[in-house]
């Protein structure tokens, strides 16, 4: 089975778009809130920007492959969303690994930063798998 590159329909170019706006809105205020709290990132393991970057990538990746799937094969998105979350799942535990063993001061914070940032790129990419699925042919 191949994949060929799609054109994206206008609502899905309305809704990266909108994605995008949102996922770039968190990060300042996100940013927002460390710098109000005060909160040192510079002993974090990963940089804010990066993990957003790291997220955001991911679920694009993600949502370009469900739409790919859904167009050849539409019985297949959702074992290839538990596929793709898994590898996900996989990535994000080796990256976590150092933020796990630490013993800094931040360390707390910085774990609590990164597993709320999975779970809330995983719920967002959730709500439009089970869009997707919802969808009438």
């Amino acid at each position: 089975m191949s994949f060929q590159l799609f054109p994206p329909t206008q609502q899905q170019k309305q809704g990266l778009s909108l994605w995008i706006a949102l996922v770039t809105l968190s990060y300042f205020v996100h940013q927002y809130l460390f710098e109000l709290m005060e909160i040192s990132t510079e002993d974090f393991s990963y940089s804010l920007l990066s993990l957003y970057l790291f997220f955001g990538i991911f679920s694009i990746i993600l949502l370009v492959a469900l739409f790919q799937i859904r167009a050849q094969n539409f019985d297949l998105v959702g074992m290839s969303f538990l596929i793709v979350t898994t590898i996900k799942m996989l990535i994000c535990f080796l990256l976590a690994r150092p933020i796990l063993k630490s013993t800094a001061f931040s360390a707390s914070i910085e774990k609590t930063n990164f597993f709320v940032m999975f779970i809330v790129f995983l719920a967002i990419e959730t709500v439009v798998t089970i869009r997707i699925l919802n969808e009438k042919q």
